[in-house]
């Protein structure tokens, strides 16, 4: 089973910080992580009731790309999404297709939940290997966060007990597969302006495969191959020119 590591990005209510904390507890999650939150004190314990100790032990930081460090699975939380196969940022999984994912996952991952009033932003969705929505009524489709949390805290406790044998690919791992992506793209002079968008589009691919150590060595092996019969295509081409 992976750690997982629950990061509130920019908390401006305390009283929701305890709330989330709480419900880490209900389902066995500990490690709390707060971006630049609000001031902390006696509604947030309040709130957290017999997880107190979940509160006084988060790490606090400034930025999320610090809170990033160290993950090897990166998931998001949006209460928006779309049922549009062009638009990768917000095509998302359910909480319980989430888990389901998890079954197969090793190390660590950070589950990431926004802002009471703007969620996360785009370019810190862009940080993500998935992203996770509820599905709700379209009259009133944002949940509190705490109820969200608890939603997908719930799923992942569910997915508990079963038994697991692969191992999956690392973040230092996945961050060389996208690495590797990038090159190809640049190798095929791919048009700058749809970059990003491909980019995310194929990050959002790895995110749901989740894959397996055997799956990465295949991959890089594919894309090492690719990439070097490009640049040989290239060096063939500019000897026949200086012929």
């Amino acid at each position: 089973m992976p750690e997982y590591r629950v990061i509130l990005a920019e908390p401006k209510f305390e009283g929701n910080i305890g709330a989330v904390a709480r419900t880490m507890k209900n389902f066995g999650l500990d490690e709390l992580v707060l971006v630049n939150p609000c001031e902390i004190g006696d509604e947030c314990l309040k709130r957290a009731k017999h997880a107190n100790e979940v509160v006084e032990n988060a790490q606090i930081y400034e930025t999320l790309d610090d809170a990033l460090k160290g993950l090897d699975y990166i998931v998001g939380t949006s209460g928006f999404s779309t049922k549009s196969d062009k638009k990768h940022l917000r095509k998302n999984l359910d909480p319980r297709e989430f888990a389901s994912k998890m079954e197969e996952m090793e190390g660590e991952v950070g589950i990431i939940f926004g802002r009471e009033n703007y969620g996360l932003y785009n370019m810190e969705l862009e940080k993500c290997d998935t992203v996770i929505t509820i599905p709700t009524s379209e009259e009133y489709p944002v949940m509190n966060i705490s109820h969200s949390a608890s939603i997908i805290f719930y799923e992942l406790f569910f997915g508990k007990g079963i038994e697991r044998h692969t191992r999956e690919a690392s973040g230092f791992e996945k961050d060389k597969v996208m690495e590797h992506f990038s090159q190809l793209l640049d190798a095929v002079d791919y048009p700058e302006h749809r970059k990003k968008k491909t980019t995310v589009m194929f990050q959002r691919i790895m995110g749901r495969a989740v894959l397996s150590k055997w799956e990465f060595h295949t991959l890089m092996g594919v894309f090492s191959k690719t990439l070097l019969a490009l640049q040989k295509k290239k060096n063939t081409k500019r000897s026949e020119k200086k012929k």
